[in-house]
């Protein structure tokens, strides 16, 4: 899929070139597809540089709370939910313990712990599954919820917001809630229609209940105060949940006896060697986006989209975030190219910037992880778990589109 997506980009890059040079005599394309090219292998090395010590940094903590048992912990909270949405699990089963970790896992940012989880977790609820090649109940909803983006502290956001120069790099770190619990309760929601499942069980209301009545309250107290008080409320909530969980990592580590120089400093080389091995893919996005805009293909579809919109009577400055929208449930690199390319042409800081990192954190890979976690038990009949992830998706869109028009006008 990933190399039909690329290999398209530059066909449609070439026609395009073409087209300009032949019909329009514009010949200088070519020089600018050439600039374009050098110009996004430049970026993507920049990008890399506060990659480095951002995931370092911050894969070093997380190790420590990995030590600590947090992640457990939160897997033995949310174990009595999963129980009863996925009835045919049964009680005590090995995969709803490894389900409940991967969320837990997803939750605090640990994707390089949650996806190997993940892939166990998917193995185990195949052990359940009367079919070999059909996806079960279980399974669909597991896939589905992790394709609703159920990361709750979207770091790398913020790091690509201070490596465009942002002042204030969480400054969409409420929008991003917001919308990614839009995703995924738009995720949770079909799933239950399609199979039957009773989120009116009593344990199952009293995990969504009180979360959906304090998210509620949440957004009624939101809903009182200016544009300008969202913006500074949302900054200050990321950085104090941002150092909030640094100091409480190290301090439980401690608590609990754990080594957390030793611990931090071994998460840290994990992190370093993620970040030496994302270059290759993110030089290879960011040029294929690079020359789709230097073309005028981008521009040229993105016009048409605006045009709809304006007869439609809307405001048209989300516009230029759809292109991070439109690849985001294919490649997660795409997305990432197209977020960088959208906050250097606009200004990391211009609407259609905040809206792109918006979608871009509250919105999943969905046809990648469909492909990883049902491919490596080789399900084939995937039913309705691609509608209802792309209905989440769609969901989280929506919703990233209409939380900044409120927080950011």
């Amino acid at each position: 899929m990933l190399n039909g997506l690329w290999l398209g980009f530059f066909l449609i890059a070439a026609l395009s070139a073409l087209v300009r040079w032949l019909l329009g005599g514009d010949p200088a394309v070519f020089a600018a597809l050439v600039e374009s090219l050098f110009a996004m292998a430049r970026l993507s090395v920049e990008v890399m540089i506060l990659l480095f010590g951002t995931l370092t940094l911050w894969l070093g903590f997380l190790r420590i709370a990995e030590r600590a048992g947090l992640v457990d912990l939160l897997a033995h909270l949310l174990g009595p939910l999963f129980r009863r949405l996925m009835p045919e699990v049964p009680n005590g089963h090995p995969a709803l313990g490894l389900i409940t970790l991967n969320f837990a896992a997803n939750g605090l940012g640990l994707d390089n712990a949650a996806t190997p989880i993940g892939l166990k977790a998917m193995r185990s609820l195949q052990e359940l599954n009367p079919s070999q090649t059909t996806a079960s109940n279980a399974q669909i909803l597991f896939l589905v919820l992790n394709a609703s983006s159920l990361t709750l502290l979207p770091v790398s956001i913020f790091m690509y917001r201070v490596q465009q120069g942002a002042e204030d790099p969480t400054l969409v770190f409420l929008p991003i809630l917001l919308a990614t619990s839009a995703s995924t309760l738009a995720g949770l929601c079909s799933v239950a229609l399609m199979q039957r499942l009773r989120l009116w069980d009593p344990v199952v209301l009293a995990y969504l209940l009180p979360g959906a009545l304090l998210l509620g309250g949440f957004m009624a107290f939101l809903a009182s105060l200016s544009a300008a008080a969202l913006a500074q409320l949302s900054s200050l909530l990321g950085n104090l949940v941002l150092f909030g969980l640094i100091v409480t990592f190290v301090a439980v580590g401690a608590w609990r006896k754990v080594p957390v120089y030793e611990a931090f400093i071994d998460g840290a080389k994990e992190g370093f060697e993620v970040a030496k091995n994302l270059l290759p893919y993110l030089l290879a996005m960011l040029c294929a986006v690079g020359v789709l805009r230097a073309c005028g293909a981008l521009e040229f579809g993105l016009d048409g989209i605006r045009w709809l919109v304006d007869v439609l009577g809307w405001d048209a400055r989300f516009v230029d975030a759809l292109p991070t929208a439109l690849v985001k449930p294919f490649s997660g690199s795409a997305a990432r190219a197209m977020l960088i390319e959208t906050m250097q042409s606009h200004g990391v800081d211009s609407f259609p910037a905040l809206v792109a990192a918006t979608i871009q954190g509250s919105t999943e890979t969905t046809f990648y992880v469909l492909a990883v976690y049902f491919g490596a038990v080789g399900i084939q009949r995937a039913r309705h778990a691609v509608g209802c992830a792309l209905l989440a998706d769609f969901a989280g869109v929506v919703a990233a589109i209409g939380v900044c028009y409120w927080f950011f006008g």
